[in-house]
């Protein structure tokens, strides 16, 4: 197994933090853009995606700034975080991007994200 590449992107959203951090913190809100459906307990979310499961653990989060999840099954320090970025002179939200992926996955990997932030955008009337 070749080793994960750090990578970041960063989207433009025109929500308020408040209302972004439900969905991605959520099991609801992450239900209705990144998966078919989320379902949690506790730190544990599992994503169902087309009827096949993946778990992951919620590292971190903090209100109305980010949320920082792990996939059980990587046994590195690779995990996945949504951060809500506010310029403080345009007052221009942005949902920072940090995932990992292996080399020969990193344009299908950023090309997922392009994907689920275009749901999401669209569902919160962003264009």
């Amino acid at each position: 197994m070749s080793e994960k590449i750090k990578f970041e992107m960063e989207f433009v959203i025109q929500s308020s933090p408040q209302m972004l951090y439900q969905y991605i913190s959520t099991p609801s809100g992450l239900s209705e853009w990144f998966a078919d459906n989320v379902n949690s307990r506790g730190e544990k979310f599992v994503f169902i995606w087309d009827g096949a499961e993946e778990d992951a653990k919620l590292l971190k989060k903090k209100s109305d700034e980010f949320a920082r999840f792990a996939w059980d099954e990587s046994e590195d320090n690779s995990y996945f975080e949504m951060r809500i970025i506010v310029d403080e002179i345009t007052s221009d939200v942005s949902l920072f991007i940090t995932d990992f992926a292996e080399e020969s996955e990193m344009d299908e990997a950023k090309m997922l994200w392009d994907n689920q932030i275009s749901d999401l955008k669209h569902i919160l009337g962003s264009v």
